[in-house]
């Protein structure tokens, strides 16, 4: 090796569940970690069998395991940032929100309601926890149109309603809501605001089925640029274009959608 320095690259820790077909969940985070040139470090929430058709079942992990897991990391490697993903229970949730409560680093929450297939990966008494305890806590959150609902009673129709939607989650305490527009009738539009700022990001629709996956990635990925040093509007924006490349390459798996591709940019 001669005198070649070695550094150690910015850390982002995902607390989720997993997914045993690879295309979202944990298994998602960690591709998109190391496709964006972070180090991924994983708190398993949950335990889905899960494939390209849908979700089989799923087993929460004790909340034991999800804070042991939690201190593990945080105690002795730590995080730039972090980013939350299925967190089935009221219990989860709270174990989560406590710990990132008292730790300084941005937090991207995915608010995750239903899967891809309409699977719902979260209690209803959960939802309630994620609101009051989960969400105050973060930096930024990132929900789709059916999540935006689930939250705050906000039907979002058109891109009129975008801002609507941003301001009743903003009400429950993040710093920034990130309103993913992907349903929108017309061409998708991703509205981002912290209250004061307003950002708009325009992406073609594409004719691409195999778009397991997008969620988690697109939040996985707005943590990792937040580690390397982005401001929230700049990690968003750079975030939307990897996804935007790991969607339009979405490969066929099993019978059902496929995932986003990872890898596009190597491939």
């Amino acid at each position: 090796m001669g005198d070649m320095t070695v550094t150690t690259p910015p850390r982002v820790l995902t607390i989720a569940g997993s997914d045993s077909g690879g295309g979202a969940g944990i298994q998602a985070d960690l591709k998109t970690m190391l496709a964006l040139g972070v180090h991924g470090m994983s708190v398993v929430a949950a335990v889905t069998a899960q494939n390209s058709l849908g979700v089989q079942g799923y087993w929460e992990l004790p909340a034991e395991a999800v804070r042991a897991q939690l201190d593990s990391v945080l105690g002795d490697i730590g995080a730039q940032a972090i980013k939350t993903g299925m967190l089935a229970s009221p219990e989860l949730v709270e174990t989560v929100a406590v710990a990132l409560g008292s730790y300084a680093a941005p937090v991207v929450v995915d608010p995750v309601g239903v899967s891809k297939h309409g699977d719902t990966l979260l209690v209803p008494e959960a939802v309630e926890t994620l609101r009051t305890q989960l969400l105050p806590v973060a930096t930024v959150v990132t929900p789709n149109l059916w999540e935006v609902e689930q939250l705050t009673s906000v039907k979002v129709e058109d891109e009129r309603d975008l801002r609507r939607a941003a301001d009743a989650v903003l009400a429950l305490g993040p710093a920034w809501a990130l309103i993913k527009g992907g349903h929108l009738p017309d061409e998708p539009v991703d509205l981002l605001t912290d209250g004061t700022s307003e950002y708009r990001f325009r992406a073609e629709r594409l004719d691409n089925r195999h778009t397991h996956g997008t969620g988690c990635t697109l939040a996985s990925a707005v943590a990792s640029y937040l580690a390397l040093g982005e401001d929230v509007p700049a990690a968003v924006e750079k975030a939307k274009e990897y996804v935007t490349g790991a969607i339009a390459l979405g490969f066929p798996l099993g019978a059902g959608i496929g995932p986003v591709d990872h890898a596009w940019r190597w491939r």
